[in-house]
């Protein structure tokens, strides 16, 4: 009896075996097979399955039943567990819009922690953020965790340390295990006493119960603190802030890649952008690790550890796309049609350009687009002399952000005149640019005003062109 292979996900239906879940008996004929019947597997109809080719080598199909059976284990795990004896017992917020009172959150955040079960030990990972507690604990007492010996933390903010005073309290022989930068942080914002602590050097191993913990320093993704964990039998990277996302889900794993990169795209080039050269360095380091599970403390889990290294990689790269970012304002109109001129008469040499309106403008996509976008344009009128507030917000942002651009222009409209070119210079010392000669317009643009903007859409074609 000839064996059959689906063409969708490689399921080698084998007579001799049957699918007995499916209600097909050994030595049942592909034949012989109900038309209604799917692959077990991806469940793709019976129509999409082929003769199998004996030829296919041995290794081939060694690997695909490796993967399979991982499948099947997967299977037999509780839905928070990422591997047998670690648990995501975190929170999702999906109803929180605003993070620091300064980042916006279209799809809510979670805080994540994790409980290993290291035979008869029990590490907890990070915490949650306070107001999310009754949350944490639930999951706690649905696994019946009467003690827990260890409380792991990584990074002292609050949303991932700030409640470790309530579980010291609830689990009175607990011990902190961090680092001793993390300790002082630990102990000025939640006033943590000195004896519970146990300090870890840069690279050291622990052994607690059956399981091996590597501790990893990452300082300045985002603090001077942070480290990362690793979970030597399980492959597993506890990254902390180091590729999260800020978003509410209910799937343990990232299940929509393209979403979720985008996510964590926001979220890298708010928090984490700034420190592009330490988190280089830092990618170094846990690639040394064999990875295949990254948890953060934000965000789904990730199956695929490449997905957002490999994205990470992509931002901190010196690479720029071939695109431009105008943030601007108008109050009369004046600004606005500088704005569209120039995104028309740009866009003409397939250049991508994304103006930003910053009265409507969500900050967190703005910060997103800056992260490899080759030119930025500010324009604003001028406001008693300088650049309009929202104007200066952005600018100040950006500095502060550090993004890779090579380009900055600044243009704009006046009634009597003003600083504002030296102004925002002067707000954007941190960026390593070349700046673009400015366009400034008295009243509304005039054909003498339009020539100038067209000289600035000719210099940026001619850098774009060099990229």
């Amino acid at each position: 009896m000839k064996k059959y292979v689906c063409v969708v996900c490689g399921y080698v239906y084998d007579p001799k075996i049957g699918d007995p879940d499916g209600g097909i008996a050994p030595g049942t004929p592909f034949e012989d097979i109900p038309e209604d019947w799917t692959c077990p597997v991806c469940g793709v109809s019976k129509t999409d399955f082929v003769v199998y080719e004996e030829e296919i080598s041995l290794k081939e199909e060694n690997k695909y039943a490796e993967e399979n059976q991982k499948k099947y284990d997967r299977e037999e795990l509780a839905y928070n567990e990422i591997v047998n004896g670690v648990f995501a017992v975190g929170a999702q917020d999906w109803d929180r819009r605003m993070f620091d009172e300064l980042i916006p959150l279209p799809d809510g955040t979670s805080y994540n922690a994790y409980l290993v079960e290291a035979g008869d030990k029990k590490v907890l990972i990070d915490t949650v953020d306070p107001e999310k507690l009754n949350d944490l604990l639930d999951s706690l007492e649905e696994l019946e965790v009467e003690k827990l010996d260890y409380i792991i933390s990584n990074h002292a903010e609050q949303d991932h340390s700030g409640s470790i005073p309530v579980l010291l309290e609830m689990y009175p022989d607990a011990k902190v295990i961090t680092n001793p930068k993390c300790k002082n942080f630990l102990k000025d914002l939640l006033e943590v006493e000195d004896d519970v602590f146990i300090t870890v050097k840069d690279g050291e191993e622990m052994k607690i119960g059956n399981k091996t913990f590597k501790f990893v320093y990452t300082p300045w993704v985002h603090w001077p603190e942070t480290m990362v964990t690793y979970l030597e039998e399980d492959k597993v990277l506890f990254s902390c802030d180091f590729f999260g996302s800020h978003r509410a889900t209910s799937s343990l794993f990232v299940i929509d890649e393209y979403k979720v990169i985008e996510d964590a795209k926001r979220y890298y080039s708010e928090i984490m952008m700034p420190f592009r050269s330490h988190i280089i360095k830092n990618i170094d380091k846990i690639e040394k690790l064999d990875i295949e599970f990254i948890a953060p403390s934000h965000g789904p889990v990730y199956n695929k550890p490449s997905l957002i290294i490999d994205a990470y990689k992509d931002w901190v790269s010196p690479k720029v796309s071939n695109k431009i970012i105008i943030p601007y304002v108008s109050m009369h109109e004046s600004t606005a049609l500088i704005v569209d001129y120039l995104v028309k008469s740009i866009t003409a040499y397939g250049i991508q350009v994304i103006p930003f309106n910053l009265t409507k403008t969500d900050i967190g996509e703005l910060s997103m687009q800056m992260v490899d976008a080759a030119t930025i344009i500010f324009a604003s009128p001028m406001v008693l002399g300088g650049a309009h507030p929202q104007a200066v917000y952005a600018a100040y942002l950006t500095n502060a952000l550090r993004p890779k651009a090579k380009y900055v222009g600044i243009v704009g409209s006046y009634g009597w005149g003003g600083k504002m070119v030296d102004q925002l210079k002067g707000l954007l010392v941190n960026l390593k640019v070349e700046f673009l000669e400015p366009v400034l317009v008295k009243g509304v643009p005039k054909d003498d005003d339009l020539d100038r903007l067209d000289e600035l859409v000719d210099k940026i074609v001619e850098l774009h062109e060099n990229l």
